[in-house]
Protein backbone atom coordinates (compact mmCIF):
# COMPACT_ATOMS: atom_id res chain seq x y z
CA UNK A 1 0.00 0.00 0.00
CA UNK A 2 1.16 3.38 -1.02
CA UNK A 3 1.42 5.80 2.55
CA UNK A 4 -1.04 8.25 2.40
CA UNK A 5 -0.16 11.80 1.71
CA UNK A 6 0.10 15.00 3.27
CA UNK A 7 -2.69 17.32 2.32
CA UNK A 8 -2.34 20.80 2.06
CA UNK A 9 -1.82 22.82 5.58
CA UNK A 10 -4.36 25.86 6.49
CA UNK A 11 -2.77 29.26 6.80
CA UNK A 12 -3.79 31.82 9.49
CA UNK A 13 -6.50 34.26 8.44
CA UNK A 14 -8.51 30.98 6.30
CA UNK A 15 -12.23 29.27 6.77
CA UNK A 16 -11.86 25.93 8.11
CA UNK A 17 -14.61 23.76 8.18
CA UNK A 18 -16.47 22.53 11.62
CA UNK A 19 -18.74 19.90 11.38
CA UNK A 20 -20.34 17.73 13.64
CA UNK A 21 -20.36 14.52 11.40
CA UNK A 22 -20.97 11.95 15.19
CA UNK A 23 -22.79 13.69 17.97
CA UNK A 24 -24.30 17.25 17.34
CA UNK A 25 -23.14 18.49 20.90
CA UNK A 26 -22.98 22.27 20.11
CA UNK A 27 -26.79 22.05 20.48
CA UNK A 28 -26.48 21.02 23.83
CA UNK A 29 -23.99 22.75 24.80
CA UNK A 30 -23.35 26.45 22.90
CA UNK A 31 -21.25 27.86 25.90
CA UNK A 32 -18.60 25.37 25.67
CA UNK A 33 -18.95 25.38 21.32
CA UNK A 34 -18.97 29.30 21.36
CA UNK A 35 -15.60 29.18 23.69
CA UNK A 36 -14.01 26.54 20.99
CA UNK A 37 -15.11 29.25 18.22
CA UNK A 38 -13.94 32.08 19.84
CA UNK A 39 -10.32 30.54 20.61
CA UNK A 40 -10.28 29.47 17.10
CA UNK A 41 -10.75 32.65 15.84
CA UNK A 42 -8.86 35.13 18.02
CA UNK A 43 -5.83 32.61 19.13
CA UNK A 44 -5.40 30.13 16.19
CA UNK A 45 -6.75 33.17 13.39
CA UNK A 46 -8.86 31.08 11.85
CA UNK A 47 -12.55 31.52 10.36
CA UNK A 48 -14.73 28.95 11.34
CA UNK A 49 -17.72 27.83 8.83
CA UNK A 50 -20.39 26.11 9.76
CA UNK A 51 -22.89 23.43 8.52
CA UNK A 52 -26.49 22.37 8.48
CA UNK A 53 -25.94 20.02 11.05
CA UNK A 54 -22.94 21.08 13.05
CA UNK A 55 -25.34 22.39 15.95
CA UNK A 56 -27.90 19.71 15.34
CA UNK A 57 -28.72 16.17 17.37
CA UNK A 58 -29.73 13.26 16.06
CA UNK A 59 -29.33 14.27 12.42
CA UNK A 60 -29.57 11.29 10.00
CA UNK A 61 -25.97 10.03 8.74
CA UNK A 62 -26.57 10.75 5.17
CA UNK A 63 -27.30 13.94 6.05
CA UNK A 64 -24.51 14.61 8.51
CA UNK A 65 -22.21 13.07 5.48
CA UNK A 66 -23.60 15.31 3.05
CA UNK A 67 -22.23 17.97 5.38
CA UNK A 68 -18.27 16.40 5.65
CA UNK A 69 -18.14 16.19 1.87
CA UNK A 70 -19.15 19.25 1.54
CA UNK A 71 -16.39 20.32 3.59
CA UNK A 72 -13.79 18.62 1.60
CA UNK A 73 -15.49 19.90 -1.78
CA UNK A 74 -15.22 23.39 -0.94
CA UNK A 75 -12.09 25.28 -2.41
CA UNK A 76 -12.39 27.95 0.44
CA UNK A 77 -11.98 25.53 2.93
CA UNK A 78 -8.54 24.72 3.72
CA UNK A 79 -9.10 22.25 6.89
CA UNK A 80 -11.47 20.24 8.59
CA UNK A 81 -12.62 20.05 12.59
CA UNK A 82 -14.74 17.88 14.20
CA UNK A 83 -16.88 19.47 16.86
CA UNK A 84 -16.51 16.26 19.30
CA UNK A 85 -16.55 12.73 19.55
CA UNK A 86 -19.87 10.05 19.72
CA UNK A 87 -20.88 6.36 19.18
CA UNK A 88 -22.53 6.38 15.36
CA UNK A 89 -20.02 7.98 12.88
CA UNK A 90 -19.40 4.15 11.20
CA UNK A 91 -23.10 4.56 9.97
CA UNK A 92 -22.07 7.85 8.26
CA UNK A 93 -18.75 7.25 6.30
CA UNK A 94 -20.90 4.76 3.95
CA UNK A 95 -22.31 8.22 2.62
CA UNK A 96 -19.03 9.63 1.83
CA UNK A 97 -18.63 10.34 -1.06
CA UNK A 98 -14.99 9.02 -1.85
CA UNK A 99 -14.57 10.88 -5.16
CA UNK A 100 -14.58 13.97 -3.89
CA UNK A 101 -12.81 13.32 -0.60
CA UNK A 102 -10.15 11.84 -3.14
CA UNK A 103 -9.79 15.33 -5.17
CA UNK A 104 -9.60 17.50 -2.53
CA UNK A 105 -7.67 16.04 0.22
CA UNK A 106 -7.79 18.33 3.36
CA UNK A 107 -6.45 17.94 7.25
CA UNK A 108 -9.23 16.80 8.97
CA UNK A 109 -9.13 16.31 12.91
CA UNK A 110 -10.90 14.46 15.18
CA UNK A 111 -10.62 11.58 17.67
CA UNK A 112 -12.99 9.32 19.71
CA UNK A 113 -15.88 8.10 17.32
CA UNK A 114 -13.82 10.50 14.32
CA UNK A 115 -12.14 7.24 14.17
CA UNK A 116 -14.06 6.00 11.94
CA UNK A 117 -13.25 9.24 9.33
CA UNK A 118 -9.66 8.80 10.65
CA UNK A 119 -9.39 5.14 9.32
CA UNK A 120 -11.35 6.21 6.15
CA UNK A 121 -9.32 9.08 5.09
CA UNK A 122 -6.32 6.45 5.41
CA UNK A 123 -7.94 4.24 3.02
CA UNK A 124 -8.21 6.88 0.49
CA UNK A 125 -4.80 7.65 1.06
CA UNK A 126 -5.35 11.02 2.67
CA UNK A 127 -2.81 11.39 5.87
CA UNK A 128 -5.40 12.93 8.68
CA UNK A 129 -4.69 14.05 12.73
CA UNK A 130 -6.02 12.18 15.76
CA UNK A 131 -6.88 14.89 18.27
CA UNK A 132 -8.27 18.29 18.81
CA UNK A 133 -11.97 18.89 19.31
CA UNK A 134 -13.61 22.24 18.91
CA UNK A 135 -15.62 21.82 22.28
CA UNK A 136 -13.10 19.28 23.94
CA UNK A 137 -9.91 21.07 23.82
CA UNK A 138 -10.48 24.46 22.60
CA UNK A 139 -13.63 24.82 24.90
CA UNK A 140 -11.49 23.45 27.63
CA UNK A 141 -12.57 25.58 31.24
CA UNK A 142 -10.26 27.96 32.10
CA UNK A 143 -7.57 28.17 29.02
CA UNK A 144 -6.44 25.72 26.44
CA UNK A 145 -3.76 23.00 28.12
CA UNK A 146 -0.46 24.60 26.74
CA UNK A 147 0.52 21.11 25.55
CA UNK A 148 -2.23 20.54 23.70
CA UNK A 149 -2.59 23.81 22.31
CA UNK A 150 1.43 24.01 20.70
CA UNK A 151 0.62 20.63 19.60
CA UNK A 152 -2.40 21.35 17.83
CA UNK A 153 -0.88 24.75 16.10
CA UNK A 154 2.01 23.08 15.21
CA UNK A 155 -0.05 19.91 13.57
CA UNK A 156 -2.43 22.97 12.12
CA UNK A 157 0.56 25.12 10.26
CA UNK A 158 3.72 23.48 10.43
CA UNK A 159 5.15 21.14 8.43
CA UNK A 160 8.05 18.95 9.76
CA UNK A 161 8.75 16.76 12.77
CA UNK A 162 7.69 17.70 15.97
CA UNK A 163 8.70 15.97 19.49
CA UNK A 164 5.82 15.32 21.81
CA UNK A 165 6.55 16.18 25.33
CA UNK A 166 5.37 13.84 28.33
CA UNK A 167 3.23 15.61 30.41
CA UNK A 168 4.34 17.20 33.44
CA UNK A 169 0.43 16.93 35.34
CA UNK A 170 -2.60 15.46 33.33
CA UNK A 171 -6.22 14.88 34.07
CA UNK A 172 -9.11 12.57 33.37
CA UNK A 173 -11.94 14.49 35.44
CA UNK A 174 -13.95 17.12 33.12
CA UNK A 175 -15.91 19.69 34.66
CA UNK A 176 -19.27 19.66 34.12
CA UNK A 177 -20.43 21.26 30.66
CA UNK A 178 -24.35 22.00 31.99
CA UNK A 179 -22.75 24.26 34.22
CA UNK A 180 -21.36 27.60 32.50
CA UNK A 181 -19.94 28.94 35.37
CA UNK A 182 -17.23 25.82 35.29
CA UNK A 183 -15.67 27.70 32.20
CA UNK A 184 -13.63 29.46 33.77
CA UNK A 185 -12.14 26.98 35.94
CA UNK A 186 -9.05 24.98 35.60
CA UNK A 187 -10.09 21.34 35.60
CA UNK A 188 -8.40 19.15 38.76
CA UNK A 189 -4.93 17.98 37.59
CA UNK A 190 -2.68 14.90 38.68
CA UNK A 191 1.35 14.97 38.94
CA UNK A 192 2.74 13.04 35.38
CA UNK A 193 5.19 10.73 36.06
CA UNK A 194 6.21 10.13 32.46
CA UNK A 195 5.94 7.53 30.23
CA UNK A 196 6.22 4.18 30.42
CA UNK A 197 8.35 1.98 28.39
CA UNK A 198 8.67 -1.71 27.28
CA UNK A 199 10.57 -4.04 24.69
CA UNK A 200 13.95 -3.59 22.89
CA UNK A 201 15.86 0.05 22.72
CA UNK A 202 15.69 0.57 19.19
CA UNK A 203 14.48 3.16 17.04
CA UNK A 204 11.40 2.50 15.00
CA UNK A 205 9.88 4.73 12.51
CA UNK A 206 6.84 3.95 9.92
CA UNK A 207 3.74 5.47 9.77
CA UNK A 208 0.71 5.40 12.16
CA UNK A 209 -2.92 4.11 12.35
CA UNK A 210 -5.33 2.89 14.86
CA UNK A 211 -7.24 5.48 16.82
CA UNK A 212 -9.57 4.55 19.56
CA UNK A 213 -9.41 0.59 20.69
CA UNK A 214 -13.17 0.54 21.23
CA UNK A 215 -13.58 2.10 17.53
CA UNK A 216 -10.93 0.11 15.84
CA UNK A 217 -13.55 -3.29 17.51
CA UNK A 218 -16.52 -1.73 15.64
CA UNK A 219 -14.66 -1.66 12.37
CA UNK A 220 -13.04 -5.18 12.53
CA UNK A 221 -16.55 -6.37 12.78
CA UNK A 222 -17.75 -3.97 9.61
CA UNK A 223 -15.11 -5.66 7.76
CA UNK A 224 -13.33 -1.74 7.29
CA UNK A 225 -9.97 -2.29 8.62
CA UNK A 226 -6.85 -2.37 6.06
CA UNK A 227 -5.41 -5.58 5.76
CA UNK A 228 -2.06 -7.09 8.04
CA UNK A 229 -0.24 -6.53 4.94
CA UNK A 230 -1.16 -2.98 3.89
CA UNK A 231 -0.30 -2.28 7.68
CA UNK A 232 2.93 -4.27 7.79
CA UNK A 233 5.83 -1.97 9.41
CA UNK A 234 3.12 0.58 10.59
CA UNK A 235 2.90 1.78 14.60
CA UNK A 236 0.06 1.39 15.96
CA UNK A 237 -1.36 4.54 18.15
CA UNK A 238 -4.67 3.30 20.37
CA UNK A 239 -6.59 4.56 23.33
CA UNK A 240 -9.52 4.15 25.21
CA UNK A 241 -12.58 6.27 25.82
CA UNK A 242 -14.52 7.63 28.54
CA UNK A 243 -17.02 4.19 28.58
CA UNK A 244 -13.68 2.98 30.30
CA UNK A 245 -13.89 -0.24 28.84
CA UNK A 246 -11.93 -2.59 31.86
CA UNK A 247 -9.01 -4.34 31.48
CA UNK A 248 -10.58 -8.01 30.52
CA UNK A 249 -12.31 -6.45 27.64
CA UNK A 250 -9.31 -3.90 26.37
CA UNK A 251 -7.48 -7.52 26.50
CA UNK A 252 -9.92 -9.13 24.46
CA UNK A 253 -9.83 -6.52 21.48
CA UNK A 254 -6.36 -6.37 21.53
CA UNK A 255 -5.89 -10.03 21.35
CA UNK A 256 -8.60 -10.41 18.55
CA UNK A 257 -5.78 -7.84 16.48
CA UNK A 258 -3.49 -10.56 16.87
CA UNK A 259 -5.89 -12.87 15.47
CA UNK A 260 -6.16 -10.93 12.30
CA UNK A 261 -2.86 -10.92 12.09
CA UNK A 262 -2.26 -7.34 12.51
CA UNK A 263 -0.10 -7.05 15.42
CA UNK A 264 2.46 -9.18 14.43
CA UNK A 265 3.36 -6.44 11.94
CA UNK A 266 4.02 -3.52 13.91
CA UNK A 267 7.44 -3.05 15.19
CA UNK A 268 6.07 -0.42 17.67
CA UNK A 269 3.04 0.35 19.59
CA UNK A 270 2.25 3.65 21.11
CA UNK A 271 -0.74 3.58 24.17
CA UNK A 272 -2.51 6.57 25.47
CA UNK A 273 -3.05 7.38 29.00
CA UNK A 274 -6.48 5.46 29.82
CA UNK A 275 -9.55 7.48 31.21
CA UNK A 276 -10.14 6.18 34.73
CA UNK A 277 -12.48 8.61 35.93
CA UNK A 278 -16.34 9.65 34.22
CA UNK A 279 -19.74 11.58 36.20
CA UNK A 280 -20.91 8.14 36.87
CA UNK A 281 -17.45 6.04 38.10
CA UNK A 282 -15.65 8.64 39.98
CA UNK A 283 -12.59 6.36 41.12
CA UNK A 284 -10.12 7.89 43.81
CA UNK A 285 -6.75 8.79 42.53
CA UNK A 286 -5.53 5.55 43.58
CA UNK A 287 -8.24 3.44 41.99
CA UNK A 288 -7.54 4.95 39.44
CA UNK A 289 -3.20 3.92 39.45
CA UNK A 290 -4.36 0.65 39.67
CA UNK A 291 -7.09 0.97 36.76
CA UNK A 292 -4.34 2.48 34.36
CA UNK A 293 -1.87 -0.92 35.79
CA UNK A 294 -4.58 -3.56 34.85
CA UNK A 295 -5.16 -1.56 31.58
CA UNK A 296 -1.39 -1.78 30.62
CA UNK A 297 -0.99 -5.34 32.01
CA UNK A 298 -3.88 -6.09 29.67
CA UNK A 299 -2.31 -4.95 27.03
CA UNK A 300 1.24 -6.69 26.96
CA UNK A 301 -1.05 -10.11 28.13
CA UNK A 302 -2.78 -9.81 24.58
CA UNK A 303 0.39 -8.51 22.45
CA UNK A 304 2.48 -11.30 23.62
CA UNK A 305 1.95 -14.24 21.63
CA UNK A 306 1.51 -12.15 18.49
CA UNK A 307 4.03 -9.85 18.17
CA UNK A 308 7.98 -10.35 17.94
CA UNK A 309 8.87 -7.85 20.56
CA UNK A 310 8.06 -4.60 19.64
CA UNK A 311 8.50 -1.47 21.53
CA UNK A 312 5.70 -0.24 23.54
CA UNK A 313 4.99 3.06 25.21
CA UNK A 314 2.42 3.28 27.80
CA UNK A 315 0.74 6.80 29.10
CA UNK A 316 1.14 8.94 26.02
CA UNK A 317 -1.30 12.14 26.25
CA UNK A 318 -3.26 11.31 22.75
CA UNK A 319 -6.67 10.28 23.82
CA UNK A 320 -9.31 11.33 26.10
CA UNK A 321 -6.77 12.74 28.83
CA UNK A 322 -6.40 16.28 29.49
CA UNK A 323 -3.69 17.37 28.13
CA UNK A 324 -3.94 16.02 24.24
CA UNK A 325 -1.10 15.50 21.84
CA UNK A 326 -2.13 15.17 18.27
CA UNK A 327 -1.04 12.82 16.04
CA UNK A 328 -0.75 11.97 12.33
CA UNK A 329 -2.79 9.16 11.00
CA UNK A 330 -0.99 7.80 8.01
CA UNK A 331 1.53 10.20 8.92
CA UNK A 332 5.06 9.52 10.27
CA UNK A 333 6.11 8.73 13.91
CA UNK A 334 9.54 7.84 15.17
CA UNK A 335 9.74 6.14 18.58
CA UNK A 336 13.43 6.26 20.19
CA UNK A 337 13.59 3.40 22.85
CA UNK A 338 17.35 4.20 23.01
CA UNK A 339 16.66 7.93 23.85
CA UNK A 340 12.94 7.39 25.20
CA UNK A 341 11.83 9.96 22.77
CA UNK A 342 8.79 10.26 20.39
CA UNK A 343 8.29 12.80 17.30
CA UNK A 344 5.62 13.17 14.60
CA UNK A 345 5.61 14.44 11.10
CA UNK A 346 3.37 17.01 10.57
Amino acid sequence: MTPPRYPTKPQPGDRVAVVSPSAGLPALFPHVYELGLRRLREELGLEPVEYPTTRVMGAEPRDRARDLTAAFADPTITAVLATVGGDDLITVTPFLDDDVLRANPKPYFGYSDNTNVLNHLYRLGIVAYHGGSVLVHLGRPGRPHPLTFDSLRAALFNPGWYDLTPAAEWGDEPLDWQDPATLTEEPPMLPGEGWRWHGPARVVQGHTWGGNLEILHWLAAADRMPSAAELAGSVLVIETSEEMPPAQEVFRIVRNLGERGLLAGFPAIVVGRPKAWDFDRRLSVAERAAWGEAQRAAILRAIGPYADDPVVVFDVDLGHTDPQLIIPYGGEIRVDAVERRIAVRY
